[in-house]
């Protein structure tokens, strides 16, 4: 259900209100480390699509709330690097990382994407049933795991599905949603943003998901559904290890418009030293990914996990 969210900006004071909460603002963003650009293709609204609707309701934006209670990180090397997959040896070629997300919920077609050849990315939906056997069917396959969290999405027509994260939440039902999606299964490295074009451009929101993701040692591989984003800018504030989708392969679902992305992934990888794709368990998709797989060695190009490249950029 979700909750009518109010905000306030006291003038002069910088404080605000979410779900009733008194809360400072966040600290001033570091300086962000120096990276090359990255290439990011228009979202359109087909991918935050859903056969469901819902009545959203409209906040205003409040500050961040204040940090709470939460698991301690892992003992040793964060969760991210614990669970990495191993990189294979790229000998200097560039890297792509290939996300599948929405894994999960079609049974039939998550499991055909478990067969193609890895290292991938596997992020299963958070509510997907039987998510601790789909996950070890998943890593004993050599695949890397992510948890893919729904978040509200801009429009009346979409629904990100039950326990999204809504900006219009009292902090405490945030949080409280949050880390039962968190809590799921383990082994997994991260998350990444399932639509979101309204709940990842909200700060205080983002800044809640980031000290979360930091207090576990998760990374954030961003979706970009929406130019507007702060994904990226709360996760440097936070000191969580992330990175941006790249190419999204299947807007058009076809194997030949899948086809066209992925040559369009190739050359990107070749001009910036790695890409990030995402895309989906559809039929055109395992077709395309199934026949170009197996062509990457022969191109000069290695598949790596997601931690590769998060790894990478953080240089």
């Amino acid at each position: 259900m979700m909750l009518a969210g109010a905000a306030s900006l006291a003038a002069g004071m910088g404080l605000g209100l979410l779900g009733g909460t008194m809360l400072a603002p966040p600290p001033p963003i570091p300086k962000p480390r120096a990276e090359p650009p990255v290439a990011v293709a228009p979202d359109p609204p087909a991918t935050e699509t859903s056969p469901r609707t819902v009545v959203e309701e409209e906040a205003p934006a409040p500050p961040p709330p204040p940090p709470a209670a939460a698991p301690k990180p892992p003992k040793g090397k964060p969760a991210w690097e614990k669970f990495a997959v191993a990189e294979p040896a790229t000998g200097g070629h560039p890297r792509i990382a290939v996300i599948i997300d929405d894994m999960g919920l079609d049974r039939r077609r998550s499991e055909r994407v478990l067969a193609l050849p890895g290292p991938l990315t596997i992020s299963f939906m958070s509510y997907a049933e039987d998510l601790a056997h789909q996950a070890g069917e998943a890593r004993s396959h050599g695949h890397e795991l992510m948890m893919h969290v729904p978040m509200e999405p801009l429009g009346e027509a979409m629904d990100a599905g039950p326990g999204v994260l809504s900006e219009s939440l009292p902090v405490e039902e945030l949080r409280k949603r949050l880390v039962a999606d968190l809590d799921r299964f383990q082994g997994y490295v991260g998350i990444n943003n399932h639509m979101g074009s309204k709940f990842t451009a909200n700060a205080p929101g983002m800044h809640l998901v980031m000290e979360e993701l930091h207090r576990r040692g998760l990374l954030f591989v961003d979706s970009l559904t929406t130019d507007h984003s702060v994904g990226m800018a709360e996760s440097r504030r936070a000191a969580v290890p992330s990175a941006a989708r790249n190419v999204f392969l299947d807007n058009e679902a076809d194997q030949t418009s899948v086809n066209g992305q992925l040559a369009k992934l190739e050359d990107l990888a070749r001009r910036k030293g790695d890409a990030i794709a995402i895309g989906h368990p559809r039929d055109g998709t395992i077709a395309a990914l199934a026949a170009w797989l197996p062509t990457l060695s022969a191109k000069g190009l290695v598949l790596v996990p997601v931690t590769a490249v998060v790894r990478a950029r953080g240089k």
